[in-house]
């Protein structure tokens, strides 16, 4: 055996570099996971990617006038849109546009629709187009600080189909690790999540549907939105790709698994040259791009079908565009208030898989199931509820958590509903110290940790990590926008101690692993932070060519 083949045959298996690298990476009562010492908050990396030399496109800004409603949009009914360059502006703006800009003294960030821990935002969205009207075919690179598109490969050929949409998301490590360390790919794959749920959030409401397409490699999806061009990216952080999610309009008959954009061609013509965000970083994590690798890969599901469920009982008639726009994270919560039971019960039915958003991007079978540690809810007694979202995860929760946990099915709740009482008690105290101190996690009417299943998954396709983890963020983002319509507000929370909550539910082995923590409550409001306009200056519906 010669020297390389040797090391190769004692060198881990990439689901052990995926096991180790969750291990490492968890927070305890004892240590945090490595990150960095200290941060230089005037040196934060630059939250906006731009290549230098690429053509661009200024997107019309027109989400006042989308009259449809937050109900409409998930019941399917949104009136549709056509795919030009004017629905796919008004996609990018409410799903990964800026919301707002935020001062407080001389501090001033964007938030932006798609939520990011930290408001750091490591995400970065293409388009790829194939003849939509208005927009040249190949690729451009979404900038949300100017809603503009940037082309980055322009195609040769003319075509000739019917009109195609897709948007692809990757991920640049960097600019979480920056204030994180090892944690940071963990946190960049939530928001890969999030980000996913806006999405669909986005397209349902101008009657489109959106779908992760799945069985797409990490190498094919990288040559799609140009990360294989090593040139183009000499010197600057690289971009992890992640996801590549179709858009078709509610009225076309798309095939169950979507086609992928066109090879590129030696006729094709590419443009640009990425910025550095970050001139003198400080750490180094070799861990990230060492798990990075080891969760690269692919998934090949059987289409999911959802399970019959009547339709949700409450949807708000506020306009979609409205309550997406206006999303925001709390950052305290009124520890007094108790939340409407109806409104609890309404929210944590729209987590269970249905063909509506966000479940409708995605095309895997549930792996996630809510832990809930109920403070306030009106007529619910305080304690610990488990929220099973497939037909045989009850069983083996059931086998994984603390066998003196009670099992009761909550009287009065929705008969489809799988919500079971656990234990009676005052959590408060206990959720807040898990996640990490945070008082929202106790101040909050209810707090969720999510138990994924976790080895078996994982070991079977090391790339399971990365998913898992989306489905997290997908939880979270149905959290926050169901929060928001029923006049509430959410939090997650990527900070807590892994081994302290695993302990409290009786988590002995890695069948299940948490992997996200959400609060929701009534917030309160901090009248020092200043809000402004998104785009101040901004005409409504201008749009050209930019020099």
């Amino acid at each position: 055996m010669t020297t390389s083949r040797a090391a190769e045959a004692f060198a881990p298996a990439a689901a052990d570099i995926a096991f180790a690298y969750h291990a490492r990476t968890r927070h305890s009562l004892r240590r945090y996971a490595a990150g960095p010492e200290t941060l230089d908050w005037d040196a934060q990396p630059n939250p906006f990617r731009e290549f230098a030399g690429s053509p661009r496109s200024m997107l019309p800004l027109t989400s006042d006038r989308l009259a449809t409603t937050f109900a409409d949009s998930c019941n399917g009914t949104a009136p549709i849109h056509p795919l030009t360059i004017d629905g796919t502006a008004l996609l990018l703006e409410l799903s990964f546009g800026l919301a707002a800009w935020k001062e407080l003294g001389p501090d001033r960030w964007a938030l932006r629709c798609n939520p990011s821990s930290g408001n750091l935002h490591p995400t970065e969205a293409y388009v790829v187009a194939d003849n939509i009207a208005g927009l040249s075919d190949g690729l451009h690179h979404y900038i949300s600080r100017e809603h503009v598109l940037e082309q980055r490969c322009r195609r040769g050929a003319v075509s000739h189909a019917q009109p195609r949409l897709w948007l692809a998301l990757s991920s640049i490590h960097w600019r979480e690790a920056w204030k994180y360390g090892e944690r940071a790919f963990r946190y960049c794959q939530l928001d890969i999540g999030h980000a996913l749920g806006a999405i669909s959030y986005a397209a349902t409401a101008l009657g489109w549907h959106a779908r992760v397409v799945d069985g797409t490699d990490s190498a094919t999806l990288a040559a799609i939105i140009g990360l294989d061009r090593t040139d183009d990216f000499a010197g600057v952080e690289t971009e992890d790709a992640d996801v590549l999610v179709a858009i078709t309009p509610r009225d076309i008959n798309a095939p169950a698994r979507a086609e992928l954009p066109p090879r590129y061609t030696t006729d094709d013509t590419w443009y640009g040259q990425a910025n550095r965000l970050d001139r003198h970083p400080l750490y180094h994590w070799p861990v990230i791009p060492e798990v990075s690798t080891a969760t690269a890969g692919e998934a090949q599901d059987a289409v999911t079908a959802s399970s019959p469920r009547p339709p949700l009982a409450q949807r708000s008639r506020a306009r979609a565009a409205d309550l997406i726009l206006n999303r925001r994270s709390a950052q305290r919560f009124d520890a007094k208030f108790t939340m409407d039971r109806a409104a609890f019960l309404a929210l944590l039915d729209a987590l269970l898989p249905r063909a509506i958003p966000p479940w409708d991007i995605w095309p895997f079978a549930p792996r996630l199931h809510p832990l809930l540690f109920v403070h306030r809810v009106e007529g619910l007694t305080p304690g610990l509820y488990a929220l099973p979202r497939s037909s045989d995860a009850g069983t083996s929760l059931r086998r994984a958590l603390r066998p003196d946990f009670d099992w009761q099915r909550v009287e009065r709740a929705p008969d489809h509903l799988p919500l079971f009482h656990l234990l009676p008690t005052d959590s408060r105290g206990v959720i807040r110290t898990a996640s990490c101190h945070q008082a929202i996690a106790g101040d909050s009417c209810f707090a969720v940790a999510m138990l994924a299943e976790f080895t078996t998954m994982v070991s079977e396709n090391p790339w399971r990590y990365r998913q898992l983890h989306w489905e997290a963020g997908l939880i979270g983002q149905a959290l926050y926008l169901e929060a928001e319509a029923a006049g509430l507000r959410g939090t997650g929370i990527g900070c807590f101690f892994d081994e302290s909550v695993h302990e409290m539910l009786g988590v002995v082995t890695a069948e299940f692993q948490t992997l996200y923590h959400f609060t929701v409550g009534r917030p309160l409001t901090d009248d020092r932070i200043t809000t402004l306009p998104a785009y101040p200056g901004r005409t409504r519906n201008e749009a050209g060519v930019l020099p």
